[in-house]
């Protein structure tokens, strides 16, 4: 059997034991709360595993080891930004949103910050928030499709548009049929493959290399002196723009609707939040030292790549056996399909549930909410079939892009009281506009780029949020 088939064949079981758990989990869904909060009874296990696959895309993996192979040593950065908005997660946000969203009967993060019915300006705070969600997780899915392309073409010769069709259509399929407990079961099967993956294939990419003295030795064999720097070399001020460029990463962690929604779903039970947090920051630790180092061995292991990101498949398919290798490339697309249905079924409750669509169109809401799936799916197709291929560039920006315009108001909703509902609408909007701006207004090099798109905008977003604070006790953890 040639390498090629081994990895196919070793992929397609590993999706067809995907598709099987949609079709278990269909027979738990039976109204929207249990098709976008499983009915509020996930175990801690599988709200941390989720909500970390769910938060570690096709970035992850390619991108972060993508960065690491041609910044060298100022990827390093990256391992405080991202641990960190674990932490922020989970100390602070997790155990408030918990409590809130019980109290308030809430099915979706837009509704948190919102408000009940009857607060004012309701609609047009819903209206902002499935706006910015959408616009935002089209850009986001459309890259989980471009990493699922990468993936294929580099080990299998396929073509990008063939790679793409195939990878969207199982996401869609299990999304489909079992909705969000589906969603949170493959995610954790998935994430557990992830963390397994960060352990084995940076430490074989180490031993290939001769340990760390060994890694030393290569990297001052094949790369530059800015290689070793914790700045790129960079002058004082625009070292400092890209490293608060790169710590701006973990304020975005708040604000993904698509990871933070797997609080809202934890069982209350006694210590449910904290035993969730242990295992989500020790897989944080894991996942993101792994993929740096695999980046760093990867330069010295294969110095020429013309591409960054495929330095996870490049090395992948040097070290391992044909079959090991499925196993490996399973996790690229675990990464990528944990994150792309969290975020279709996102997308798809900001649509049918908080603006209302299968209401005003007389169908249940579960109808049309599986409906929207397909839709918004065939809509990242075709943005990840016509758009830029860097995916760690497009996932950054809808990650900021969501993260400043949810990430301050959800915190001090649930940490420090009611907010005005002017306010909630002008911080949404300022949050999400000034990171759009950043974007495209700051040309890309631009050292303080990274701080004006993703710092900055959450800073003064969360300063007009606390304009407007009608102070409550904050909520405490059970």
């Amino acid at each position: 059997m040639s390498r090629e088939w081994a990895v196919l064949l070793t992929l397609a079981a590993y999706n067809a034991v995907l598709v099987l758990i949609g079709l278990l989990c269909r027979g738990r869904t039976h109204d929207s709360v249990d098709f976008y909060l499983g009915g509020r009874k996930l175990g801690p296990l599988v709200a941390a595993i989720s909500a970390s696959a769910s938060s570690s895309s096709a970035w992850t993996l390619l991108g972060v080891s993508g960065a690491a192979y041609a910044w060298g040593l100022s990827a390093v950065w990256l391992f405080p930004a991202c641990v960190g908005g674990f932490l922020l997660n989970w100390f602070l946000l997790a155990p408030a949103l918990q409590r809130v969203s019980v109290r308030d009967q809430a099915v979706t993060v837009t509704q948190v910050l919102a408000g009940p019915p009857g607060t004012p300006l309701r609609a047009s705070i819903n209206l902002a928030c499935s706006l910015v969600i959408l616009l935002s997780l089209a850009t986001y899915v459309a890259s989980q499709f471009q990493g699922a392309g990468k993936t294929f073409s580099e080990t299998f010769g396929i073509s990008l548009a063939g790679s793409i069709l195939i990878g969207s259509a199982i996401v869609v399929f299990y999304t489909f049929l079992g909705g969000f407990w589906a969603v949170s079961i493959t995610d954790t099967v998935q994430g557990l493959l992830m963390v397994v993956t960060a352990v084995v294939l940076p430490a074989s990419a180490l031993a290939a290399v001769g340990g760390f003295s060994g890694l030393l030795d290569g990297v001052g064999r094949v790369a530059d002196g800015s290689f070793l720097s914790l700045t790129r070399n960079l002058p004082l001020s625009a070292g400092v723009g890209f490293i608060l460029g790169l710590l701006g990463i973990g304020l975005g962690y708040p604000g993904q609707p698509h990871v933070v929604n797997r609080f809202m779903a934890l069982a209350d039970r006694p210590r449910a939040v904290s035993r969730a947090r242990l295992i989500a920051i020790a897989w944080a630790v894991l996942v993101y030292a792994g993929m740096l180092l695999l980046g760093w061995c990867g330069r010295v292991i294969q110095p020429d790549l013309a591409d960054p990101e495929v330095v996870f498949i490049s090395v992948t398919n040097l070290l391992f056996h044909p079959v090991m290798a499925g196993i490996m490339l399973a996790a690229v697309l675990s990464a990528i399909m944990s994150t792309a249905d969290s975020q279709l079924l996102v997308a798809s409750s900001s649509v049918t549930h908080d603006l209302g669509i299968g209401r005003s169109l007389g169908l249940s809401e579960l109808t049309v909410s599986r409906l929207v799936v397909v839709l918004i799916s065939a809509g990242a197709v075709a943005g990840a079939l016509l758009g830029s291929q860097q995916i760690f560039s497009q996932v950054l920006f809808a990650w900021a892009a969501m993260g400043s315009a949810f990430g301050p108001l959800l915190l001090v909703l649930v940490l420090k009281g009611e907010v005005r509902p002017s306010i909630r609408l002008a911080a949404i909007t300022a949050g999400f506009l000034l990171s759009i701006g950043a974007f495209y207004l700051v040309p890309a090099g631009h050292a303080w780029k990274g701080s004006f798109e993703r710092l900055f905008p959450f800073l003064i977003a969360l300063a007009v949020v606390l304009l407007g604070v009608r102070r409550r006790p904050p909520a405490r953890e059970r």
